[in-house]
């Protein structure tokens, strides 16, 4: 029986990019998104993917999303912690409610989705997470003190999940991308984006397939020997 993955924002960019991937490398993929019906619609259209519908940030949401794709199409054996939002400003500038939105998304989305399916796993003695974080929660970035926090806060948190799955068969990574050619980086003012370019050694933006085979990499079956590490896709523009 193929196993079954959830893509947390799923149907777009990076997230749509590793849903592809992992049903390419067999997999019965569910892409969970937030809110678009109409874009999710054609996602599925598309692809043949199913997309289920929930806020990653909402726990009680996560069990129930969770449970309806087991319903669906069985044991839930491989989770992808993608959804991610951004509420940009300096601290100065920076509301309660910008900082609490992207740490409940970002972070706490991982925490909730693995809440969820991290039991059944560790029942099951096999699984898989991959936790998506940032270039930009590695070297941090000016007016992201909320996104940076949230996913500097994905590398600790993988770490620590990655040593109470071991022993049974869970291995839990991350990835910290570069900054890829996606719809949030077009949206970048050209100037800014010229600049973004400038710093990075390979000369162009990533893109969004390169994350998407890294993902399917640390999913393989025999990939059980890779856990608790954060593997940086940024074209050589941040290393540590």
């Amino acid at each position: 029986m193929a196993r079954v993955a959830i893509v947390t924002g799923g149907t777009r960019g990076i997230g749509e990019a590793i849903s592809l991937a992992l049903k390419e490398a067999g997999m019965t993929v569910a892409a969970n998104y937030a809110g678009n019906e109409e874009k999710a619609k054609a996602f599925t259209e598309r692809t043949g993917i199913a997309a289920f519908r929930w806020d990653v940030s909402d726990y009680d949401a996560c069990q129930q999303g969770v449970a309806e794709v087991e319903a669906a199409l069985g044991p839930v054996d491989v989770v992808i912690n993608n959804a991610g939002i951004t509420r940009d400003g300096t601290i100065l500038k920076m509301t309660a409610q910008m900082w609490d939105e992207v740490i409940r998304t970002n972070l706490g989305g991982c925490f909730n989705m693995a809440k969820a399916a991290f039991p059944g796993m560790r029942e099951r003695k096999w699984g898989r997470i991959v936790n998506i974080g940032s270039i930009n929660g590695q070297a941090g970035q000016y007016g992201q003190v909320n996104y940076a926090a949230a996913k500097s806060g994905i590398h600790g948190f993988t770490k620590a999940l990655a040593q109470e799955g071991a022993r049974f068969g869970v291995t839990v990574n991350a990835i910290a991308p570069g900054y890829i050619d996606t719809e949030m980086v077009a949206a970048v003012p050209a100037d800014v984006l010229e600049k973004i370019v400038a710093k990075i050694p390979v000369g162009r933006l990533g893109q969004a397939h390169e994350i998407a085979r890294a993902v399917a990499f640390l999913c393989a079956e025999d990939g059980g020997f890779i856990t608790g590490s954060t593997l940086s896709i940024n074209g050589g523009q941040h290393m540590y």
